[in-house]
């Protein structure tokens, strides 16, 4: 039965009115920072995130990128001593991007031996920390074009570009990826690189598709940091269009259907209902990459003070992680980690 009692008398009101008092009062479990730790519904955790790293060729080398505060180019040197910072901060995995000493049409620089990925994977691996290595597997870092796969009268062409995928994604493997992650968004490139992995050997190595990857806005800062802008046209005719949700849902059920291990939504926040209809539809771990511009928008607005950084950081990936991601890939995950560990420093 809800109380009531009298309303205190005041201008305008009529002495003797009752009040009807709230029988439910949640805010009882706001009340303090331990009631709201306790009862909080969605809990990030360091071993959820993975950071981004750059490579290129060289020792002892750093770069800053002017459009991506805090992060860097790095030598495959460097990159292990920035992955044995993550391990120590407890981060689950560490994906790599590579930039080549030389480009061609074709993109060989992405599955040579040598390549700089490969690299990277090798020293990585002896250096056996506890993360998950994670190679994206694509080639518009080393096409001469900045295309996603060799041209054909202007235009991608798909099949060619399955087989360099493929043999890009056994290179990975071969040198130490625990997962590849084709990015290139072609017809087929989730069975190319399975059926690839496990005739070389490498069946243990999972494929993370870029499953629901849009031709978006928001990719500027990591197309500098990766050298990677098309020279030509866009990629629009092979990205998804933003605003078509059914196809996205029909690019993540094709990738299932062709052995994909993990399902990955790019970019996060414009599509976190399609991080949510993935967490609903299919039982694979979810990931979503807050892509470059994302971070970006928040470390400006930072910077100016026009919003409070480190809350808002971690108020976006909550709700990434609150609309169904396991998995989430970002560039603050090193901050968050630290904020995550000590939240007094925040």
């Amino acid at each position: 039965m809800t109380a009531t009692r009298p309303a205190p008398c005041s201008p305008g009101r009529p002495a003797g009115r009752t009040v009807r008092l709230p029988r439910h009062r949640l805010r009882r479990l706001r009340r303090t920072p331990a009631l709201r730790n306790l009862v909080r519904e969605t809990r990030l955790h360091p071993q959820m995130l993975v950071a981004p790293v750059f490579v290129r060729p060289g020792r002892g080398l750093r770069e800053d990128i002017a459009s991506l505060p805090g992060v860097q180019r790095v030598s495959p040197d460097e990159a292990v001593r920035d992955a044995e910072r993550y391990a120590a901060l407890g981060l689950g995995g560490v994906i790599l991007f590579g930039l080549p000493e030389a480009k061609d049409d074709e993109g060989s620089g992405a599955w040579i031996d040598e390549g700089i990925v490969q690299q990277a994977l090798r020293e990585l691996r002896r250096a056996d920390l506890p993360l998950v290595l994670i190679a994206d597997t694509c080639l518009c870092e080393y096409t001469s074009h900045g295309h996603c796969g060799p041209l054909a009268e202007g235009q991608v062409d798909n099949d060619r570009a399955l087989a360099a995928l493929a043999r890009t994604a056994a290179a990975q493997a071969q040198a130490g990826a625990d997962i590849v992650a084709p990015s290139a968004m072609m017809d087929g490139q989730v069975a190319a690189i399975r059926q690839a992995l496990d005739e070389t050997g490498n069946g243990a190595t999972a494929v993370m598709a870029y499953a629901a990857k849009a031709a978006s806005a928001f990719y500027g800062p990591f197309r500098e940091a990766a050298d990677s802008a098309p020279s030509v046209g866009d990629r629009r005719a092979y990205q998804l269009d933003p605003a078509n949700r059914h196809e996205a849902l029909r690019e993540m059920a094709l990738d299932v259907e062709e052995g994909a291990d993990i399902l990955l939504v790019k970019p996060a926040l414009p599509q976190l209902d399609l991080v949510a209809e993935a967490r609903s539809r299919w039982d694979l771990p979810v990931a979503a990459y807050q892509v470059s511009g994302e971070y970006a928008m928040l470390a400006a607005a930072a910077e100016r003070g026009w919003l409070d950084g480190p809350r808002a950081t971690l108020e976006t990936l909550t709700g990434i992680v609150r609309a169904g991601a396991g998995i989430v890939i970002t560039y603050a995950a090193a901050d968050v980690a630290r904020w995550l560990r000590d939240p007094r420093a925040i």
